[in-house]
């Protein structure tokens, strides 16, 4: 019996893994534009990170992670999210007394939840997110928005749809939590199981359930704008009049909360709807908190953050056409040889041509030469490097241009000069035929 992936997980090769690449690089580029530096921990964290950062009454904490003991009888658990690891790597190694403020921080891995794989969203998939911490201006906030835009922008996603809200500091959630126990109340014995869990813990999370009967409830329910204290409303005021200054389109969601329970003030979605028709909801979200560093054992500094799911950019486009062309990696060089003696030879070749920076295969079964030749186009091969028995005798290779067809004889020790006068780079000290540095 074959031996499969796990449901919910998938393999990611060929274009789909050089498109990854791609992806994954120009974010970095972007993030570090913007003054961020790249961070990487661990994808394994003690349990009680996340029931205490992320908030035992989040779905995540609840449903969705994959927890287990270790050897030592410890609960430890595959990262559901970044953000609870990434202070915890922040105040362990204490960032935020070493460097200025606000640290900042990108970060690119894989993530686990267990929860029902659908369009672009997988059991394990790939998250690339910031954090910025240690500064509570909402100029931050708004700087995170602005990245995340330009990364969307850079990557030709011109329809893009920025939903922002704010869940106000202490005095406005506190208000706002009791209006909503008071209302859900009266509805709560025809809800759904979960959300008797989430009023208990938080109701807010409320305002987060699919049930669409539940959503139907949800409409009715007191909004948080009613309830924002005038140090929030100033708050959010300031953010938006930053945006329109730096003509950000956006639109207020009043019933927008986050499926995490450290997010306060600001917080914001990018939704996207592909050419093709294909809703993919929130591709990317984030928000600010003001508790989630202290609550971990660090000092009292507030942060901001957002995630992309990796996947679900791809998935966008892909489905838009929006992948360049070439990423699948074609080869430069395809090194022929014929014949046991010319083996040796073709290694070192390959090996003297990769040093130099060229992307090099060989053939390393005995077949005609017609079918090297075969090998080599389906490669995208731009030249072949023919190595026979004359060859290895006269310490020369030949060197065929397959775009042209036109072939050269080449002595090995101006071999890499002459691939460079091919390909138009410049040789490597102008002490050859090639003249680049005369």
């Amino acid at each position: 019996m074959a031996v499969n992936n796990v449901k919910g997980t998938h393999d990611v090769i060929g274009e789909e893994a050089s498109a990854f690449n791609y992806i994954e690089n120009l974010l970095k580029q972007i993030c570090e534009l913007f003054a961020y530096n790249e961070v990487r921990p661990p994808v394994m964290e003690y349990s009680e990170l996340f029931v205490r950062g992320v908030g035992e009454g989040s779905d995540i904490v609840r449903k969705e992670m994959y927890t287990f003991l270790d050897k030592a009888e410890r609960s430890v658990t595959l990262r559901p999210e970044f953000t609870a690891g990434i202070m915890r790597l922040i105040i362990q190694n204490k960032l935020l007394a070493t460097n200025e403020l606000p640290y900042k921080a990108y970060y690119c891995g894989p993530v686990f939840r267990y929860e029902r794989p659908q369009l672009g969203r997988y059991r394990q998939f790939n998250q690339f997110g910031v954090e910025a911490v240690g500064n509570n201006s909402p100029e931050v906030d708004v700087e995170a928005i602005v990245l995340a835009y330009t990364i969307l922008s850079s990557l030709n996603l011109d329809n893009v749809k920025i939903a922002i809200n704010t869940l106000g500091d202490d005095e406005s959630r506190n208000a706002y939590k009791e209006a909503l126990k008071a209302y859900f109340a009266k509805h709560l014995d025809k809800m759904c199981p979960d959300c008797h869990s989430r009023y208990e813990l938080n109701p807010l999370r409320i305002l987060d359930c699919k049930v669409p009967e539940d959503q139907e409830i949800v409409k009715g329910a007191p909004r948080m704008k009613d309830y924002l204290s005038e140090a929030a409303k100033n708050r959010f005021n300031r953010v938006l009049s930053l945006l329109d200054d730096l003509n950000i389109p956006y639109q207020v969601d009043d019933t927008l909360v986050r499926g995490l329970d450290y997010y306060a003030e600001t917080v914001f979605e990018f939704h996207y709807v592909s050419k093709t028709g294909n809703d993919y909801g929130a591709i990317g979200a984030g928000g600010h908190y003001d508790k989630l560093v202290k609550e971990l054992g660090g000092p009292d500094a507030a942060g901001v953050g957002f995630s992309f799911g990796v996947e679900r950019l791809y998935s966008v486009l892909k489905d838009d056409g929006l992948l360049p062309q070439g990423l699948d990696n074609p080869i430069e060089i395809y090194v022929m040889p014929i014949g046991d003696k010319a083996k040796a030879l073709a290694m070192s070749v390959s090996a003297n041509l990769r040093l130099s920076g060229y992307r090099v295969d060989m053939c390393y079964e005995d077949v005609k030469l017609a079918n090297m030749f075969k090998r080599a186009e389906r490669k995208g091969a731009q030249f072949a490097i023919i190595i026979g028995e004359d060859e290895v005798n006269k310490e020369e290779v030949v060197i065929k241009n397959l775009k042209t067809t036109e072939q050269k004889s080449c002595p090995l020790d101006k071999l890499v000069c002459a691939i460079s006068e091919e390909m138009g780079d410049e040789c490597c000290d102008g002490n050859c035929s090639c003249h680049h540095k005369e």
